[in-house]
């Protein structure tokens, strides 16, 4: 998997290890681990997906995390992106709406050894008892950035978010400045599941 995911021009190579050492069928029911280190995004239930490898790691790669970095992740579906964010060496506080794959996230992380924060919340509203955040990515799709989590991001952190209409978003980076000031750049097209909650869909 991690050849696809050279080929599809990831090139930092402290992600392509910890995409490399986070065992993917972990996030499987069993009778799907044939689909596990194919890169597609697969159905977890209530309507979310497990994404697609290359995306994890083309958002993880923007994010630019440093070992010992306090990331916030938003949506925390099945547990993958984070368990590859602690691989990285990052503290990690993730938020998911879904009580369900909340309660099995949280299971599965603990079995795996991570020591990440995971809260059931309204994930558009971030988590501001943790905040300052090095960097934030989003892992559903906005119709603009919500302004709790631009508000919760430490100056020169990045944000890492599909902004746009529930069919396509574009992916942006979006870096806190001096002065309450926001440098975005634009990555290509994607498509996420819709974010939902108060500064959502």
């Amino acid at each position: 998997m991690v050849e696809t995911l050279q080929s599809k021009g990831i090139i930092d190579s402290k992600v392509l290890e910890a995409i490399n050492t986070v065992p993917r069928h972990f996030f499987f029911e069993s009778g799907f681990f044939e689909h596990a280190y194919e890169d597609k995004a697969f159905p977890i239930g209530e309507g979310q997906t497990i994404s697609q490898p290359y995306t994890v790691a083309f958002q993880t790669q923007l994010l630019n995390v440093k070992k010992g970095d306090k990331i916030l992740e938003i949506g925390t579906g099945s547990g993958y992106q984070c368990a590859v964010l602690c691989a990285l060496g990052a503290h990690v506080v993730s938020i998911e709406r879904k009580k369900s794959l909340h309660l099995q996230a949280e299971k599965l992380l603990n079995q795996m050894g991570h020591e990440a924060i995971l809260v059931y919340a309204d994930g558009t509203k971030g988590f501001a008892e943790f905040a300052p955040y090095d960097g934030i990515v989003v892992t559903a799709a906005a119709p603009l950035v919500p302004e709790s989590l631009l508000d919760q991001l430490k100056i020169g952190g990045h944000i890492v978010i599909p902004v746009g209409e529930k069919e396509e978003q574009q992916m942006l980076r979006i870096t806190k400045t001096e002065g309450y000031k926001f440098v975005k750049e634009q990555f290509g097209i994607f498509r996420f599941v819709p974010l939902i909650g108060d500064e959502g869909w």
